[in-house]
């Protein structure tokens, strides 16, 4: 297990707490509030909206860095950005984390939003650093209401502190918006089934463009899965695993000829 050792010299627990909403998201102002009660809370999170960001790193131009209040700091980068910055830029965080907490994000991350999300991302990132890590989401699509998602998160960062997490391995975690939440269920990654995924247009002036995100058909996976949890009422935790090696593929392939 990473990260079930107690804080050296009896210091309070440092949580840092991103994003791919932005730093003015509700989602993190509610989360980082809920988790005040636990440790000293450090958010480190984009100064605009970077969803969809998926695990990227800005190599090509300069960061920078905004303290923005008390323990909160707006860079103008990815939710990885944000992760890799608060860990190695020294005087943001006056120690090593004991956890990564990423969102409340406005909306599910469900089956493969895994790959695409930069809420889950920034969990990756803290995970690859050695560090406990959790995304959050609440699946809704308006009328958003963090209170309760923000309160099991506060509750289950509480277990993890007390347990740590297997090595390598983040959880996402995502709570359903809908009427009362009947409780939790660790679950497996599902799988969307989309219609026509890139809708074609014409502008004003003849020109065509492109719109990604078609409608969305059915699930796949079954009971045991994200969707097929949440869509019960029940919170949804799904571990994953950052090695994404198929080992049962590994054998079939050792005997082609190359």
């Amino acid at each position: 297990m990473v990260g079930r050792k107690k804080t050296q010299g009896g210091k309070k627990h440092v949580i840092l707490v991103s994003n791919d909403d932005g730093i003015r998201s509700p989602g993190i102002k509610a989360i980082a509030s809920a988790l005040k009660k636990l440790g000293e809370v450090y958010v480190v999170a984009p100064d605009r909206e970077r969803s969809a960001a998926s695990h990227s790193l800005t190599l090509h131009r300069p960061l920078r860095v905004h303290r923005v209040g008390p323990r909160e700091y707006a860079i103008d980068g990815t939710p990885t950005d944000c992760i890799t910055l608060a860990l190695k830029v020294k005087g943001i965080l006056p120690m090593r984390p004991s956890i990564v907490v990423s969102g409340i994000n406005m909306g599910g991350n469900l089956g493969e939003d895994i790959t695409y999300s930069g809420t889950v991302s920034a969990a990756m990132e803290g995970t690859l650093l050695g560090i406990p890590s959790i995304a959050v989401s609440l699946v809704a699509r308006r009328n958003f209401n963090f209170r309760a998602s923000a309160r099991f998160a506060a509750r289950f960062v509480r277990l993890i502190l007390e347990n740590g997490l297997p090595k390598d391995t983040l959880l996402n975690v995502n709570v359903p918006s809908a009427g009362r939440i009947k409780g939790a269920r660790i679950t497996r990654q599902g799988k969307r089934v989309f219609g026509d995924v890139v809708v074609e247009k014409v502008d004003p002036r003849g020109k065509k463009y492109y719109w990604i995100g078609g409608d969305m058909l059915r699930w796949e996976g079954g009971e045991d899965t994200d969707f097929a949890a949440v869509a019960k009422g029940y919170i949804s935790i799904t571990p994953v695993h950052l090695d994404m090696t198929n080992y049962s593929a590994v054998s079939g392939l050792q005997h082609w000829k190359f």
